[in-house]
């Protein structure tokens, strides 16, 4: 089991000026992702997320009933997080006139990448309660994006379900976002080298699809 060691503590003590708690829920899942960053999801609890902040753990408890019900608030940021890069990065592309499935894929990889604590909670069932109205609603919207023509980058018949083209989409920028975090790929490696691999590999899923917007 994760302990929070003498260095660990300092660190913490280090950041915790940075929290204004008027809103202390949101302040949590700040702290949240401070702490996972730093030393991984295993690390967080509702007491040191309360001290971080530095309430009392009752104060925290007003709010969250358990770890688990503040890694499901800290789960639907994060999904919350990725739709709206998708869309941000859609967006742009259009404006720019640049290939919007290429920049939103990217963008999927390049979230995880500056955010390995949000995209490890994500779908993490053991640590989160999965049927949870905030997290279902902040999953089904992140859905809503994939199965849309992967955040309407391609062509798609049914938004409602997905279709080959965008199950491979997921799959591709998904898997190597999940090996550039948790696997053996890139190990060693800037990110610069990282997102120019994830650029290559993009660019190789192009003309696989007729459909896929250019």
């Amino acid at each position: 089991m994760f302990t929070l060691n003498a260095n660990t503590c300092v660190s913490m003590k280090k950041v915790k000026s940075k929290y204004h708690h008027g809103n202390l829920a949101e302040s949590l899942v700040n702290a949240v992702d401070e702490i996972a960053s730093k030393f991984g999801l295993e690390a967080v609890t509702l007491r040191a997320c309360a001290k971080l902040v530095g309430v009392s753990p009752s104060s925290a408890f007003r709010h969250y009933s358990d770890k688990r019900s503040l890694m499901t608030a800290f789960a639907a940021r994060a999904l919350r997080r990725l739709s709206e890069t998708m869309e941000t990065a859609h967006t742009a592309a259009s404006r720019n006139n640049d290939n919007a499935f290429a920049a939103v894929g990217l963008a999927y990889i390049e979230f995880a990448l500056d955010n390995p604590a949000f995209f490890r909670a994500m779908w993490n069932d053991e640590t989160i309660y999965a049927n949870d109205e905030n997290y279902v609603d902040a999953a089904n919207g992140l859905s809503a994006h994939l199965k849309g023509g992967f955040a309407d980058t391609i062509k798609d018949s049914d938004p409602n379900s997905f279709s080959s083209e965008e199950l491979l989409a997921w799959s591709a920028v998904h898997g190597l976002a999940n090996l550039f975090v948790d696997g053996p790929v890139g190990n060693g490696l800037s990110k610069a080298n990282k997102i120019k691999m994830a650029q290559d590999m993009i660019q190789t899923l192009l003309p696989v699809f007729p459909s896929f917007e250019t």
